[in-house]
């Protein structure tokens, strides 16, 4: 008897591949220790996603997989070829007519474009590009394109990318072969991976040096948690593609176990551990801190019970900070103060002295982090004691 197989309609295929896309986290956790991330995202509707935006607020991406069919077995992810689960495949034209309806009625503001791995790197690439295409080419679509790079692609593949996108990206996954061994068993960690991001920011610097289209930034992704991998390895590898790649951002997935997966069985990370790296990557993109100031334990963890900046003001601000005085980079290792605190900081006081909290509340301090740590007008500033 000859099987009949019905190819999922696009309402069914937005289900699937819009929710499994979902399933990649990209924003920081800020729920408690004793929620999870699914409980405290709550960013993504279907495959609706609202992604905040660096200087704040939100903007809706269609987050999608172009096919959930995987080459690899990755011991950690959802398209895993040893997991038994529906496949599909959203063809160039159908994921970019999607798309565009979409956007026209005004669902959408942006897309963000990812897929499983198969049959190889190549084919995977120029499907994904294709979609791309058609949008920028045909469509005449010019709002925001973020287009993963698959490992291994071609280097014309990776350029295309790196012309057509608003931001390309890569995950990493691990911090070195050896953790990427443990958890993607198949993957090869400095070719086929920070190779392939090296060429993207070659690219991307030369474009712009030429005045063509290119891609504005680089991000990448770490699942943390699922290896024993510990933070400074992860902020070793963070702080090293910002230096070598340029790196924009870099994301910390929580993980968290996927049914019928290899590693199902293993509990869950705590997403306070994806917090504090996302916090100690703040400081050193954009507060002066260097790798070696981290405040890492004896095991290479960064503390859960405060922030690392808070960690860092407890063992070195041994005498408070003048808040009158202190140069912008001083500003910016008292907890509770960053760039933007700070640069207004700076141009309050041209104007007049600051003496009371109530004035760096108003200028976006957080108030009751940066208080044990600072003078006003040469008076300990007050803090407001623990109850328990």
């Amino acid at each position: 008897m000859t099987a009949i197989v019905i190819e999922p309609d696009v309402q069914q295929k937005l289900g699937i591949l819009g929710g499994e896309a979902s399933d990649e986290l990209t924003d920081v956790p800020t729920v408690p220790a004793t929620q999870s991330i699914q409980q405290g995202l709550r960013h993504a509707t279907g495959f609706i996603y609202n992604a905040q935006q660096e200087g704040g607020g939100t903007t809706r991406l269609f987050k999608v997989l172009q096919t959930n069919a995987c080459r690899y077995a990755c011991k950690y992810c959802f398209t895993s070829c040893a997991i038994k689960r529906q496949r599909t495949t959203f063809k160039p034209d159908e994921l970019a007519t999607t798309f565009v309806s979409l956007n026209q009625r005004k669902q959408v503001d942006g897309l963000f474009l990812s897929s499983g791995i198969v049959p190889d790197a190549d084919t995977t690439m120029e499907k994904m590009l294709a979609t791309v295409e058609r949008l920028r080419l045909r469509e005449g679509y010019t709002g925001y394109i973020h287009l993963k790079l698959i490992p291994g692609a071609s280097y014309d593949l990776v350029e295309r990318a790196v012309e057509l996108a608003d931001r390309v990206s890569l995950n990493l996954e691990a911090p070195n072969q050896q953790r990427l061994s443990e958890l993607a068993p198949e993957k090869e960690f400095d070719g086929a991976m920070w190779g392939r991001m090296r060429w993207a920011r070659e690219m991307m610097n030369r474009r712009r040096a030429e005045g063509k289209p290119a891609a504005r930034s680089l991000t990448t992704q770490f699942v943390v948690g699922a290896v024993g991998e510990s933070d400074r390895e992860l902020l070793a590898t963070v702080e090293r593609a910002h230096r070598e790649l340029g790196l924009w951002r870099a994301y910390f997935s929580a993980f968290h176990p996927i049914e019928r997966s290899p590693l199902a069985e293993q509990p869950a990370e705590d997403p306070t551990r994806a917090l504090r790296l996302y916090q100690s990557d703040f400081m050193l993109r954009d507060y002066g801190f260097r790798y070696d100031e981290l405040p890492f334990d004896e095991k290479g963890l960064l503390p859960r019970d405060k922030t690392p900046k808070q960690a860092w003001a407890d063992h070195h601000l041994h005498e408070p900070v003048e808040i009158n005085r202190a140069a912008r980079h001083m500003l910016l290792r008292v907890p509770g103060i960053g760039p933007k605190s700070a640069d207004k900081i700076i141009a309050a006081r041209r104007q007049a002295r600051l003496r009371d909290m109530a004035q760096l509340k108003a200028l976006g301090v957080t108030t009751g982090w940066a208080a044990p740590y600072l003078l006003l007008d040469g008076r300990r500033a007050p803090v407001q004691l623990a109850l328990w």
